[in-house]
This record gives C-alpha cells, structure tokens and sequence, in this order.
C-alpha cells in the first residue's frame, strides 16, 4: 500500500472514515473524555477489582489493557471489549443494573486533534433504519459512555418501558450525543472517501493521504432552497481509522433467479411491501433466508400480520456460532421466541412443507434448518437442497435473502482484501474480519492504520466501544514529543479543505 508521492501541508493526526457509533465513540475519547476509576467504586469482579485498585491515578487511557484483561469473560471475542463492556456496563449480561466504577473527566491537554468523515449525519447506518416499525431489545446495551440512554429517552416521551427504543430513537440519540459532547467541530458529514493511500508527508515519515468529495450547500435557488455541489478534497493523516460498518452492500447467495423481482435483500423492502398493503394472512408465505438478527425481525414483522413464513438457514439450530445462542434470553426475549421457532420444528427433512405447516408448534411459520437455496424460478417458486441432500420446491410470495453485508472498502487498493485475516477473501465482519491486534486494533499489514466495529467482528454497539478504548490508548502511549507539540497547537485547523 505504499505510494512514494510526497505531500505538503499540515498533517492531522487522526482520520476516522465513518461516523457511526465506532467513529462517535471514538471521537469522544479522543476529545479529551478520559475515564479513570472512582475512588469509592468497587467491581463486581473481585479479580478485575484488585487489579483496578493497583494504579488508581491512572486513567484507563494509561494503563496496561492486556494486563487488565486477563482473566475475563464476556460475549466478545475481543479482549479490550469484554473488559471496558464490563467497566460501562459491570454484570449486564445477568440482567443486573450494577453502576459503573468509572468516572469520567474531561481533561482538554489529552485531546488528539481528529476528523470523523461520514456520508450521512452522525449515527450512520442507523439513520438508514428510521423507518422500522420495530423495537430493539436495549439494556443500554447501544449508548455511548456519558449520556444514559434511558435519561434521554425519558427527555424525549413520557413512556420508556421495556427499555426498548425505535432505531429512530437510537439514530437521534447519537445525533444529540455529538451535539451534547460538543464534538460538531470534528465532524465533516456528507464526505464519501474515494481513495486512501500511503504517501510521504511534511517529513521523512510516511503518513496518509484521504481524499474524496463533499456535499456542499451552494447557491440558493429561491424559496429556501439551496443547490448541493460536490467538492473534492484532500486531507493528509498520521494515522487513519476504519470505522465504516458493514451495512453498505447486502451479501448475495449467488444462485440463479436472485435478481427477479421478487428476491430482496433488504428488511426495508420488506416494510415498504407491508406499508404498501401487498402482505396478509391470504399471501403466498414469505421465505426469510439467513439465521441473524435481521432475519429474525423479518420473521417477527411477517408473523404480526399473521402471514405464513417459511424460514430457511445453513446453520444447525444448536451451533454455538449462531447468533441466538449468544444472546441472553432475559434480554432478548422477542430474539428467543424466534430462536424456539427454528428449535421447536417437528418437521422432518423428507416431508413435504406443506404437511405439516398446521400441526407445528407455531402456525404458519416452518424453517428449514440445515438448507441452502438451489435457485429462484420466475413463478415464484425457490428450490431448497439440504444437507442430506434432498430438493424441495416452495412456492412463496416474496424471499428475502439476509445473510449479512459486505462493508465497501473500494476506497482501498483490492476493496482491502489484503488487511483480512485471510488475504484471498473479501472482508467480511462473520468470516473474514480485518487482521487487527487485539489489544490496540492496529491493522497488522497497514502500519498507521487501525479497524473498529463490524469490520473486526464486533456487530453490537455493547462491544465496538471497546475498540475506540483500544485505539485512543495506543494513540496516546505512542505520541512522540514532536506530535505532543503539534497536537498542543489550538491554531492549526484541521478541517477537510478542497
């Protein structure tokens, strides 16, 4: 990824591309938020506690994370997250409301100047959900550190039961949360990156250069509307930060037929079919493909309008991959429902689906574990094979293939293939995540460059945050004197130029 050009101009310190809640959170640490542990605050982890006791003048920024991850336990595969989930949120997975040994001081001389780049307004892809008719199982579980979730929802409607919230609700509360932390000025919205390449900058040291085009209001064009314009721009950085998700592009099976009209694969299309009146109890069934959340809340939208659902995924219902056998149940009752559906099927492989529709468990609602789609026919028919084998033909009314997406990386020389764990996959957050180091998320092949969220495997807002504490305390550990004093300079502006 090296590019031998050179550069000339102010380099910034910190790049993040994308402003979802990994960039926010991240954004919020870097801003000069630093979380130390209380003096009179105790952990439920007596481990976790006497190691927390050892440097108490330290902030967590300053300490050995590796040191204090040792030992824990969590629902991530990445230690820096189980261990700060387990400081924002002591217990969470019991149901328990323990308050956080965390206190957090705002400490400006720790700030590192940085830029958040994103397409849309600050939340990112959950600003693509606002049109959902479902809810979300919380537990806090999405809010950021310095803001309870609950405390603004309560600002915002009389009723917060369940702690449950619309993803509108959580798409505003990130937007607040920027506004509320005073972070605006390190945002640049409505900036799409196109390239990010390795150059030499003001010195011998190698940095990064980050360019693309920004929406910009121009001139107006009466009765108060404006002209947009698309602005390139520039921008060199020490380090860079992937924070971009992976909701951009919708994985695709591959098979035949996938592409007539009614194959989608998108859970919006499925509500604007149900905005739209094309949905009820008399319709063909809908065929739900995948065995994640999202297909879980397709199942649950059809099932509220009592519409027949065949449900089909590769997965044994007893995989411990799966994503229902991860989730506490307490917390995620509506999610366990679904996870009883695919479990409780009576049916056998060899019978034919509709045998045994009426006698299930659960009306109108058949999966079809252990199965893979052969192919889409014209009438409306999908042809399912499974492991044994054996073919069924189905006839349904729409099929909605969610089995994840695919994050676009095409600002990256080959999408970014080369920085995945395996080289010769494209990237992707279930089987084939950037090769970071777990305890400061730096990209092992990008020297500068740093991965968070989805894109190492972290699918829920519970755990990315551990990735913004992994990268602001490598950042801050590996300062030199040199960009201690650049960093230090208020009259430098940082800002995305064209």
């Amino acid at each position: 990824m090296e590019n031998q050009d050179r550069d000339s101009g102010d380099v910034v310190p910190v790049v993040i591309i994308g402003n979802g809640p990994s960039g926010i959170c991240l954004s919020y640490l870097l801003s000069g938020h630093t979380p130390y542990v209380a003096q009179d605050a105790a952990h439920p982890n007596p481990l976790l506690q006497r190691k927390l006791r050892e440097q108490p003048h330290l902030s967590l920024l300053q300490q050995d994370l590796e040191y204090l991850c040792e030992g824990l336990e969590g629902r991530s595969s990445n230690p820096v997250a189980v261990l700060f989930d387990s400081l924002l949120l002591p217990d969470s997975d019991f149901g328990l409301d323990h308050s956080s040994p965390l206190s957090w001081r705002f400490e400006p001389e720790r700030a590192v100047p940085h830029l958040v780049l994103g397409k849309g307004p600050p939340g990112g892809a959950w600003h693509a959900m606002e049109g959902s008719m479902l809810t979300l199982s919380l537990a806090n579980w999405m809010e950021l550190p310095g803001l309870k979730l609950k405390d603004w929802l309560r600002e915002k409607r009389r009723n917060v039961r369940n702690d449950r919230a619309t993803p509108a609700e959580i798409a505003s509360y990130y937007q607040h949360y920027v506004s509320q932390k005073s972070l605006e000025q390190n945002f640049a919205c409505g900036t799409t990156v196109t390239a990010v390449t390795r150059v030499h900058g003001d010195g011998e040291e190698p940095c990064w250069r980050v360019t693309g085009v920004q929406q910009r209001e121009g001139e107006e064009l009466g009765g108060g509307a404006t002209l947009s314009e698309e602005v390139p721009f520039s921008v060199l950085a020490r380090n860079v930060v992937l924070a971009t998700g992976t909701h951009d592009i919708p994985a695709r099976l591959g098979v035949d037929g996938e592409s007539l009209p009614f194959v989608c694969h998108s859970f919006w299309e499925l509500e604007a079919a149900i905005s739209r009146g094309e949905l009820d109890q008399s319709s063909e069934p809908v065929l739900v493909v995948g065995a994640g959340l999202t297909a879980a809340d397709a199942v649950l939208a059809t099932r509220h309008l009592s519409a027949p659902v065949y449900h089909a995924f590769r997965r044994s219902v007893t995989d411990p991959a799966l994503i229902f056998n991860q989730l506490p149940k307490l917390l995620y009752p509506e999610y366990h429902k679904v996870h009883q559906m695919m479990t409780q099927q009576q049916q056998q492989q060899h019978d034919a689906p509709s045998s045994s529709s009426s006698s299930s468990s659960y009306p109108n609602y058949l999966s079809f574990p252990k199965h893979r789609v052969v192919k889409f026919l014209s009438n409306q028919k999908c042809i399912l094979e499974s492991d044994s084998g054996q073919k069924t033909a189905i006839q349904v009314s729409k099929a909605l293939v969610l089995i994840g997406a695919h994050p676009n990386l095409s600002f990256l020389p080959d999408h970014g293939r080369s920085l995945g764990v395996n080289p010769n996959e494209p990237i992707s957050c279930r089987r084939n995540p950037i090769d970071v180091d777990p305890y400061t998320n730096r990209v092992t092949e990008a020297p500068g460059m740093y991965a968070m969220g989805p894109l190492v495997g972290e699918n829920f807002v519970r755990f990315l945050k551990g990735g913004a504490l992994a990268i602001a305390s490598d950042l801050l550990k590996r300062q030199t004197p040199r960009e201690e004093d650049a960093w230090a300079r208020p009259e430098m502006d940082w800002s995305v130029k064209g």
